[in-house]
């Protein structure tokens, strides 16, 4: 091999085929469609497979199939379409989905982690004595492992336990917008590993004395490096992975910062749509994001002392960009606003809206709210609080005025 003359390329695998799990194989497919240097030109799209009924007035239908259930990756592979998560939007033809798990990560080189958070230990266990050891991966799961003892970034948690390196996308993104290619931006945090860092002539720049562990990157197991017959995957490689013109992507190694803005502003957006049903206006809805990007930021301090950048907060779409769509627009502040108006619990709402998918939303906050009880530091986040307590109806919205006192 000579210099940037690689004679691998890499493989790209999307672990997850909900309506944002599709949308982010959409734009990634395109890239590697146009990047045939770096990527192979097929991305892998693990489905959970289910049988679907296409109707008559589908552009697909099939009458000599009629109404009869078909299986959903055929449909996906046959009309490139995800009909029953992304109908409407037409796929590349090179996204190959999946049924197998283990199938689909094989022999990658990169993983996206892209499903609801309280699934991901069950992924971990399936695919861990299946992936390459080099492997690297980026989540774009925004939610957090969550114990009485411990908080954990689903990035880390994913590196831990398969022993791969993990980083994050976040940002202002609502994956219907994006799969119509309506411009927005993102975030996506990853700080290169010391065993796959390389000088400008495509050599490694770790010493001789490099074991590979990675302890300032949150490892402290052992890492395989990436080999040098691939591409390097630096910022450069991950922004030639996820930019297209309708997403626009800035790089940063704040991978903490990313990741707890990522899943706590659910809680947040929760509490908006909670005052919003109830029929209050803009400006209550500012006072809760004031206040929950408070909480959040001393969260980030509290319990990741040291590991911020306070700049990922203010300035970059994983912090305020994407705390202010998601207390206005997205998934978690809609169906909290319908339970309001519909006087129904949350859950509720979830089942009859979101065609089985979740809202992580829910699960984040009673997990972080049992986080924080368990280390006796609930009265220092009283949004945190109140939203659980409103999803399990010991107060109503009419009280978070209070909070503010």
């Amino acid at each position: 091999m000579t210099v940037n003359n690689f004679t691998k390329k890499h493989k790209v695998t999307v672990i997850g085929s909900g309506n944002w799990g599709t949308t982010v194989a959409k734009l990634v497919a395109e890239n590697c469609a146009e990047h045939p240097d770096t990527f192979e030109k097929d991305v892998q799209m693990w489905v959970y497979e289910e049988n679907v009924t296409l109707p008559k007035d589908s552009r697909h239908f099939d009458a000599s199939i009629g109404e009869q259930p078909q299986k959903l990756t055929h449909i996906i592979n046959t009309y490139h379409e995800n009909v029953k998560y992304l109908p409407g939007i037409p796929l590349p033809h090179n996204i190959v989905a999946n049924p197998s798990l283990v199938d689909a990560v094989k022999d990658s080189s990169i993983l996206i982690f892209n499903l609801p958070h309280e699934f991901i230990g069950n992924i971990c266990r399936q695919i861990k004595d299946h992936i390459a050891p080099y492997a690297r991966g980026i989540s774009c799961i925004k939610g957090v492992s969550v114990t009485d003892d411990k908080i954990e970034l689903i990035c880390n948690y994913i590196s831990e336990n398969l022993n791969i390196y993990c980083g994050a996308l976040s940002g202002a993104n609502i994956a219907s917008e994006i799969a119509n290619e309506e411009w927005c931006e993102t975030t996506i945090a990853y700080n290169t590993p010391v065993v796959d860092r390389r000088d400008e002539n495509g050599r490694p720049v770790a010493n001789g004395e490099s074991n590979g562990n990675d302890v300032a990157n949150g490892h402290s197991k052992q890492l395989t490096p990436l080999p040098l017959d691939y591409p390097p995957l630096d910022h450069d490689e991950w922004a030639l992975l996820f930019s297209r013109p309708y997403f626009t992507v800035s790089m940063v190694s704040d991978i903490v910062g990313v990741s707890l803005a990522g899943a706590l502003k659910n809680i947040v957006a929760i509490a908006c749509g909670y005052v919003e049903g109830h029929g209050w206006n803009m400006t209550a809805k500012t006072a809760v994001m004031r206040r929950g990007m408070q909480e959040t930021i001393r969260f980030a301090n509290e319990f990741f002392p040291g590991q911020i950048e306070p700049s990922t907060f203010w300035e970059e779409s994983a912090g305020w960009g994407d705390m202010i769509v998601s207390c206005t627009s997205a998934r978690n502040w809609r169906c909290s606003k319908l339970a309001v108006e519909r006087n129904l619990p949350i859950e509720e709402v979830e089942k009859t809206e979101l065609n089985g998918q979740k809202l992580q939303g829910i699960s984040t906050t009673r997990e972080v709210c049992s986080f924080l009880r368990a280390k006796g530091a609930e009265e220092r986040y009283p949004v945190f609080m109140a939203v659980e307590r409103i999803i399990n109806q010991e107060i109503k919205v009419e009280e978070i005025p209070k909070l503010f006192k």
